[in-house]
């Protein structure tokens, strides 16, 4: 028997998955996708093409709506981080997740610290492109775009990610 890898998602990397029209392709991904109540209030509470777009997703099942148990932690977390991202560290430690995808630098810092293995977009855009799965064409056109759909970055850092592309 085949276990499925355990992921668990935060809504700002749905978000911008979902601007770049990459999102179907990764959660098409023979995994088993997590997000909490949090996120999907988080998403929901915008009624623009984002929301549309995740709603499916989420309607089918793919994206597999969760509270979380362990309460003490969350309230933890939430003294620092917000609700969506405290929940999804939260949920992602109780689902003994194989991996949890953030992209706010103190919530990946927390859920390091707490031994979870954290991606966030970039590395899910390297992993799809590097699988020919997606074409980011023009390095300096891509970096632009993400610019323009408000995904903070540094160049530096993003020629880090993508140089071998």
């Amino acid at each position: 028997m085949v276990i499925p890898i355990k992921v668990v998602i935060n809504s700002s990397p749905l978000i911008f998955l979902s601007k770049l029209q990459f999102l179907s392709i990764f959660l098409n991904e023979a995994y088993e996708f997590y997000i909490p109540t949090s996120v999907q209030s988080e998403i929901e509470a915008k009624s623009d093409l984002v929301a549309s777009a995740i709603a499916p997703f989420i309607d089918s099942v793919i994206l597999q709506v969760q509270s979380t148990n362990l309460q003490t932690l969350f309230e933890q977390l939430c003294l620092k981080l917000g609700r969506g991202e405290s929940e999804t560290i939260a949920l992602a430690t109780e689902l003994q997740a194989d991996f949890i995808i953030l992209d706010d630098l103190a919530a990946r810092k927390t859920a390091a610290s707490l031994g979870l293995n954290v991606k966030g977009t970039l590395a899910i855009i390297r992993k799809l492109s590097q699988e020919n799965k997606i074409e980011i064409g023009d390095r300096a056109q891509f970096y632009q775009k993400l610019i323009d759909i408000d995904f903070r970055i540094s160049r530096s850092i993003f020629d880090d990610i993508f140089a071998d592309l």
